[in-house]
């Protein structure tokens, strides 16, 4: 996701992720408050879309194509409206997921439009959403683009197997960022983190759903299908490297800072943050470790009783297109959703475009791909106790 995300700073993490999220919606319940599960049949309205060609998009700031001369111009947004004579109300109002989750779920609990057709949000998150029956299920007779072009390593996460509910806006990695030259070595394994040379100059990241699956990798897990054990000795691992002083300080998006400046050599990192700073810095690498990288993706999703369904679903499936594709990727520079789009950057005609194409970062090869994997989220049964430990490791 942007940079400008929950993975930016601690200070705006909301309560309910301190409460444990889904499950304190439940806690609720049974404090007079009503059920926080919307039944299928209770999801939809009556859809407007034929008569009212518009649609509300709220997604994540400095997410989309911007034109260089103007960034209040979004081309490729301009040229769905054009196309398809509908008007979208592009709202960049997400800097947050527990803060944007908080801000609409009083409407979705109490069964109440949000105002808004389409949103972005990340998949750990989005699953919260699928469980407690918040959006509504996809027409793939609107999006023939998503049936076609969706990368299968993306097509059926736990959360939502088929993604019927959702669909990969942008897609990233976590991996590890390191200073080549002044580390002087190659860092291979998750376990690396771990070397004496590092003491001190290492971070991790604050959230538990952003940390968690890269470091249960490193100890050979199989993130589709963890344990409460693997957790919990993903926990041990942390607390012994903060009490012998390997860590430096657990981050937000800020690790960025500590890795240019020097003061750290080595952090769990995202890909597309990755690709922004060797453009200054071509000594700061992203490696995959050994054991494999998390494979996460930002999704959209249609709230329930959203008033233009049809008009949602033909946005995202217009995203689909590879030429579209391509035109974001080439600027967004996280890992692409439609394979496809490789093609089209490898044949523009500016050379800096066209070597985009060529950025495992972007478009993994298949070596990479080998070793990416989504995790499974964590469960609302599981969060509140886990939580309280990462947090109480993190200092949150």
């Amino acid at each position: 996701m942007p940079q400008t995300s929950s993975r930016t700073s601690l200070s705006r993490r909301s309560l309910l992720r301190a409460l444990g999220g889904t499950a304190a919606l439940g806690a609720l319940a049974g404090c007079g408050v009503p059920a926080a599960y919307v039944r299928p049949g209770d999801r939809s309205v009556t859809d407007a879309s034929a008569t009212d060609h518009r649609l509300t998009w709220a997604n994540w700031p400095l997410y989309i194509d911007t034109d260089d001369k103007n960034p209040n111009r979004r081309p490729t947004l301009e040229a769905f409206g054009k196309r398809a004579g509908i008007r979208v109300e592009y709202v960049e109002e997400i800097n947050d997921n527990d803060e944007f989750f908080g801000k609409i779920s009083p409407a979705l609990m109490n069964h109440q439009s949000t105002g808004r057709d389409l949103i972005v949000i990340s998949d750990w998150m989005c699953a919260r959403f699928v469980r407690l029956g918040w959006v509504q299920e996809m027409d793939r007779a609107h999006q023939p683009n998503v049936a076609r072009h969706l990368d299968p390593l993306l097509r059926s996460p736990a959360f939502d197997e088929g993604r019927r509910f959702t669909v990969p806006w942008q897609s990233g990695i976590t991996g590890i960022a390191y200073n080549h030259k002044k580390l002087g070595r190659e860092i291979r394994s998750v376990k690396d983190l771990w070397a004496s040379d590092l003491k001190g100059r290492v971070t991790l990241l604050s959230g538990l759903d952003e940390s968690f699956a890269l470091l249960m990798q490193g100890n050979g897990v199989d993130i589709t299908r963890w344990t409460a054990d693997d957790f919990h000795e993903v926990c041990d691992e942390v607390q012994r490297q903060v009490g012998r002083g390997q860590i430096r300080r657990f981050t937000g998006n800020d690790y960025t800072k500590d890795l240019v400046s020097g003061d750290v050599l080595a952090c769990q990192a995202y890909s597309g943050d990755v690709i922004q700073l060797q453009v200054d810095n071509p000594d700061i690498r992203f490696v995959v470790p050994e054991e494999g990288a998390e494979l996460w993706s930002d999704s959209l999703m249609i709230p329930n009783r959203a008033r233009h369904k049809a008009n949602a679903e033909r946005l995202i499936d217009y995203y689909y297109q590879p030429e579209v594709a391509a035109e974001l990727a080439a600027w967004v520079n996280y890992v692409c959703p439609v394979p496809a789009a490789k093609e089209v950057l490898a044949a523009d005609p500016d050379k800096d475009t066209a070597a985009l194409a060529d950025n495992p970062l972007i478009f993994p090869d298949e070596t990479m791909r080998s070793r990416l994997a989504i995790a499974r989220d964590i469960t609302s049964a599981e969060r509140v106790d886990f939580a309280r430990r990462w947090n109480t490791i993190v200092g949150l």
